[in-house]
């Protein structure tokens, strides 16, 4: 299963994984990856960058973002929130 995140379900291991995906998979530079970095403005994450960004959370977490929800997110703070309220 999701062992990594069922052991480690805090919000710094998630911060953690959430910018390892940023920078491998988007090619963001780890330092720009802050809390209240805005996704969209800052990261210039566009809508299908995003959908993947989700599936990469979904496969870490075993957890799926419901779509209402996804649309409200818009920095990596919410990511993680709403991950932990999941």
């Amino acid at each position: 299963m999701h062992s990594n995140y069922n052991e480690r379900m805090d919000k710094e291991f998630l911060f953690t994984e959430i910018k390892k995906v940023l920078v491998e998979q988007f090619d963001v530079e780890e330092d720009m990856i802050l809390l209240d970095t805005n996704l969209y403005e800052e990261l210039e994450i566009d809508s299908i960058d995003a959908v993947d960004l989700m599936v990469h959370i979904k496969e870490l977490t075993g957890k799926k973002i419901p779509p209402e929800e996804f649309r409200e997110i818009r920095t990596v703070r919410d990511v993680i929130e709403t991950i932990d309220k999941l």
